[in-house]
């Protein structure tokens, strides 16, 4: 996943294909309104599998970038001792759904939750929804944990991650189609963003560790 450049994700061939063929098939049978329709869902799974290459901004030592697409839902000051700051970023089907690192880490942790992934209006979603915690640290162990939660989507949750394993910013690490990212983020923090803000995975800064 880390350097797939395929224009489509490894996650939506299968998808896309099957719908091409569907697509293919009404047409050959003389179906042409219903092989219309196949062809515009084929063209918006295209779209929503989507994979841009993004190019990472010279920002300085101890920046961290978004790690999905989406809008700056809340930002909420904790009164905790490990972190001072939630973030909450929600994405909908026309975002890119690639999450990408958000700065020069070591994987300290990472868990995948299956589950089910219905309505956020749904009561279950909190409890039953598919879900990933991840704990990055860099090399001055300034921590960030990263929560993502599926919505209402078409395919489940997919990570690329071992624990102990560095990576680099803006590189590739998992697919979420329809969910919310949520940053827990420490006291020495600085924050560059604002709520309503339109983010772009590795391109937009979330701010800086002092």
């Amino acid at each position: 996943m880390k350097s797939n450049l395929l224009p489509i994700s490894e996650e939506g061939l299968k998808t896309v294909a099957i719908s091409a063929a569907i697509a293919a098939l009404l047409s050959l049978l003389d179906f042409e309104f219903l092989a219309f329709i196949a062809f515009c869902i084929t063209l918006f799974f295209i779209y929503i599998f989507r994979n841009p290459e993004r190019v990472l901004p010279s920002f300085d030592k101890g920046s961290v970038t978004a790690p999905s697409d989406g809008t700056v839902k809340s930002i909420e000051e904790l009164n905790d001792s490990e972190y001072a700051y939630k973030i909450v970023i929600e994405s909908d089907y026309l975002d890119v759904a690639f999450l990408r690192i958000p700065l020069d880490v070591t994987v300290e942790s990472v868990t995948l939750y299956k589950g089910t992934r219905v309505s956020k209006k749904s009561k279950l979603f909190n409890d039953m929804n598919e879900y990933a915690t991840i704990v990055f640290s860099d090399e001055y162990d300034n921590k960030c944990k990263v929560v993502h939660q599926l919505k209402k989507s078409c395919t489940p949750l997919f990570l690329s991650l071992i624990k102990k394993q560095n990576l680099r910013q803006s590189l590739r690490y998992g697919f979420m189609l329809n969910g919310i990212t949520t940053l827990y983020l420490p006291s020495n923090f600085r924050l560059n963003v604002n709520i309503g803000n339109e983010l772009k995975a590795s391109e937009s800064l979330m701010g800086y560790f002092s």
